[in-house]
């Protein structure tokens, strides 16, 4: 079979809106080579890689995310390593490291990402800014081992793992910048039983009733870890926004927003907090 005939088997099989965006991702994964050569390839047959191809392709009609497959997820241009363990990363995300990186921060200043994942905003804010210094957490050790070989992997020796449910290990440490992308689905939402959440960590995705619990414990904790002054930056979700303003505002933040994705949804909310 040929590319361009596995790429519409592939293609029906899925029947789906990224039906063939998915198949050029995983033949390409497969194939190790960028999706021009697949259009200027495409008579080339694929001989023995065929069936490993179509076991790709069975894995996602099956609903398996195509981050899970090829292993890699693409975030802020980084290649970046992604398995069960860990949330996949989202270009929805990037719109928290663009924030971080607006903000007028010391050269040398001390960033703290909690429940880093993959590490992928933690990575792409280390790799941008040399001069800070990143620490990234995460409760699970088993993402902390995911961040580590992306952190290796680009090379950053400015940036800190450490294994610590939100605030627990990190006793006495002081940052300029705390952000964090943490779990805001509410139990029982829907979305949890469709697409790609079905493969990921629901304890990176769950948060309590109304999926805030785990922002009111940041944003009472963060305050303790500024060292007098200091920026918030949390995601949350589209719908979350005002209730996150409240939250941050009734902690005592100053100079609260909410900032949208490139989608005009709601997706971060900020404030600055300040030693009374």
């Amino acid at each position: 079979m040929k590319i361009s005939e596995a790429l519409r088997w592939a293609q029906n099989q899925l029947d789906s809106d990224t039906a063939r965006l998915d198949a050029e991702v995983l033949l390409c994964h497969l194939l190790g080579v960028g999706r021009v050569y697949l259009f200027t390839h495409d008579d080339q047959d694929l001989g023995r890689q065929l069936n490993t191809f179509k076991k790709m392709i069975e894995r996602r009609r099956c609903g398996e995310p195509v981050a899970h497959i090829t292993g890699v997820r693409e975030f802020w241009s980084l290649p970046l390593q992604v398995t069960p363990a860990t949330l996949i990363p989202r270009p929805d995300t990037e719109t928290l490291v663009e924030w971080c990186l607006d903000q007028e921060l010391p050269a040398t200043a001390r960033v703290l990402d909690l429940g880093t994942g993959t590490g992928a905003i933690a990575c792409a804010l280390a790799s941008e800014r040399p001069g800070w210094s990143v620490t990234a957490t995460d409760r699970s050790r088993e993402a902390l081992e995911v961040a580590s070989r992306n952190k290796t992997q680009i090379g950053l020796e400015n940036l800190e793992l450490v294994n610590s449910d939100w605030f627990g290990s990190l006793t006495g440490l002081r940052f300029d910048l705390i952000v964090s992308n943490p779990p805001y689905i509410a139990e029982g939402d829907e979305h949890l039983s469709s697409g790609d959440v079905r493969f990921e960590p629901k304890t990176a995705l769950v948060s309590g009733v109304s999926g805030l619990d785990d922002i009111l414990i940041i944003a009472a904790g963060a305050c303790e870890h500024f060292d007098g002054t200091g920026w918030l930056a949390l995601e949350h979700g589209y719908d979350q926004g005002e209730s996150v303003r409240d939250i941050l505002e009734n902690t005592g933040y100053r100079a609260v927003e909410t900032i949208q994705d490139l989608a005009g949804q709601d997706r971060i909310t900020v404030g600055f907090w300040s030693q009374p």
